[in-house]
């Protein structure tokens, strides 16, 4: 194999394990103290094979810890009864099975599992001492459960930032499929609009065409033809008549056929409202699409002045500017302020939108910055653009969206609060749990520890240097374990019962027998 074909190969690995480079440096990283402590003097019997050992277990433990992080924490546990370095190890691992496992169960079990072990293990069969005891067991409290706390805390944090994002999603969904609705309703709305005016313009062709096919002077020819012009159009009114009857609205408001700009403007005054009109061109001198698309601008535009801001001036204006049909409604603020109820949510600004767009327009909408809204539409005089232009995108779409279920709002807003509920209450697991463990530790070594092993201060304080340790009275059953800090010297340590961690407090040394110093411990 040559060098390029080695590193073809390695990028081929990397590319189809990408993380692979992670896990090498996590071996590096808790294989670091085990590797120092084995290659540095003094060595150990068959150091280097047990060295060999301990690396191979990090490297089995770091393999399987994505699949089964639990496992990989059992090897890490069973590996510091060979060397005590693992004890790095422990935390890294107990932190990636809180991040990696969904169920809590099987290591809360493991960890008990491994308490009970060790308890019977150091106490029953090893006979180590409870201060050896309770240190390791904090170890296990330490390097254990508070890191596999903290990984599950951020595993829920995770959890919580994809339902923010799945509930964000849910709301963008929603709030499209709802302007798509709207888009839908108008297109009904235009479409029976135009039913009607293309009605009326069929009959009348219909009516022409039956005149020339009664009429006597006609050639027969010329009146055969009228009579099948006649068919041809009555035939396609009652298409267009069926067609349009699936997409039109139950209730649908449409246009009255002769109602100008001009009437509206006269029915808003009728109304109260106080309106100018400023129109250098018809509506009815518009295409008929653009003509629709003036009339509905102006029409919504008083509505919502009338809803939003009562008691306005409005001003409407209608102007033709090169190829190009300007409207505009433009209402100050309101007096009094807008009347009470809840806000708006735009959808007749997107029907309009979507009518105007239709017309091959542009709409603008929004507030002024000196107060008051303003609706402007710019509408081609001549000609409208055609309807199966498509409704633009909000944005590109990842090739999994498309058949993945839309989740509702209410499902992703409950998975939310769950996943906030969660994150709370393991926030408060991590941090209250291992105090809590330790309080009960310490409830549970304080009397082991202090069974048979206080001497209170009046029966220290009588105990006379230089007597026989057989003469001496009210000394306690038993004593403490050596401090682990006290090179072995002979003496007896004992407790004055402090809480929680029944420290030695006294000391007495004896040498052949009989007692030749006694002191508080500092």
């Amino acid at each position: 194999m040559t060098r390029g074909d080695g590193v073809r190969t390695l990028r081929r690995a990397l590319a189809e394990r990408p993380w692979l480079p992670r896990d090498l440096l996590l071996w590096a990283v808790v294989a670091a103290p085990v590797g120092y402590a084995g290659v540095t003097p003094p060595q150990r019997p068959y150091g280097l094979a047990v060295l060999a050992v301990a690396l191979l277990m990090l490297a089995t433990a770091v393999g399987v810890s994505r699949r089964w992080p639990l496992a990989a924490l059992v090897i890490t546990v069973l590996g510091s009864l060979i060397d005590g370095n693992f004890v790095f190890a422990i935390p890294v691992f107990s932190y990636l099975v809180g991040r990696r496992s969904a169920d809590a169960r099987p290591a809360a079990a493991a960890f008990a599992l491994i308490a009970a072990g060790g308890t019977l293990l150091n106490l029953g069969l090893l006979g180590t001492g409870t201060t050896t005891w309770f240190l390791l067991a904090a170890v296990l409290l330490v390097a254990g459960v508070f890191p596999w706390l903290v990984g599950r805390y951020r595993r829920q944090q995770q959890e919580l930032a994809d339902a923010g994002r799945r509930y964000s999603d849910a709301l963008v969904r929603e709030e499209r499929g709802v302007a798509e609705r709207v888009r839908l309703r108008e297109r009904a709305r235009i479409a029976q609009e135009m039913h009607d005016s293309l009605g009326h313009d069929l009959s009348l062709i219909a009516l022409r065409a039956a005149a020339l096919e009664v009429a006597t002077d006609a050639d027969p020819r010329h009146r055969a033809a009228a009579g099948e012009l006649r068919a041809s159009v009555a035939a396609a009114t009652e298409r267009l008549h069926e067609i349009i009857g699936l997409l039109r609205e139950e209730g649908a408001g449409t246009r009255p056929a002769d109602e100008s700009v001009a009437d509206l403007v006269d029915g808003a005054r009728e109304a109260g409202m106080a309106v100018r009109l400023e129109a250098s061109v018809d509506a009815g001198e518009l295409p008929a699409l653009v003509g629709h698309a003036a009339h509905r601008v102006v029409r919504e535009a008083l509505t919502n002045a009338a809803r939003y801001a009562p008691g306005a001036t409005v001003d409407v204006r209608l102007d033709r500017v090169g190829d190009r049909v300007e409207v505009a409604v433009v209402n100050a603020p309101p007096p009094a302020g807008p009347l009470p109820g809840p806000p708006s949510h735009g959808s007749g600004l997107v029907a309009l939108a979507e009518r105007v767009r239709l017309a091959g327009g542009s709409l603008d909408a929004g507030p002024r910055a000196e107060g008051g809204f303003a609706v402007r539409a710019s509408l081609p005089a001549t000609a409208s653009a055609p309807a199966g232009r498509p409704v633009p995108d909000d944005g590109p779409r990842r090739h999994d969206d498309v058949p993945a279920p839309a989740e509702r709002p209410a499902d992703a807003e409950r998975r939310l609060r769950d996943a906030r509920r969660r994150v709370r209450r393991s926030l408060l697991v991590a941090f209250g749990a291992p105090v809590a463990l330790a309080l009960a530790l310490s409830l549970v070594y304080y009397p082991l520890a202090t069974a048979g092993t206080v001497l209170d201060e009046e029966t220290f304080d009588s105990l006379p240097v230089g007597a026989s340790r057989a003469d001496l009275s009210g000394l306690p059953r038993r004593q403490l374990d050596r401090p682990v800090w006290v090179d072995r010297d002979g003496c007896e340590y004992y407790t004055d019962g402090n809480f929680p961690l029944a420290e030695p407090t006294w000391r007495l040394c004896f040498a052949e027998g009989r007692l030749i110093s006694k002191e508080r411990m500092p």
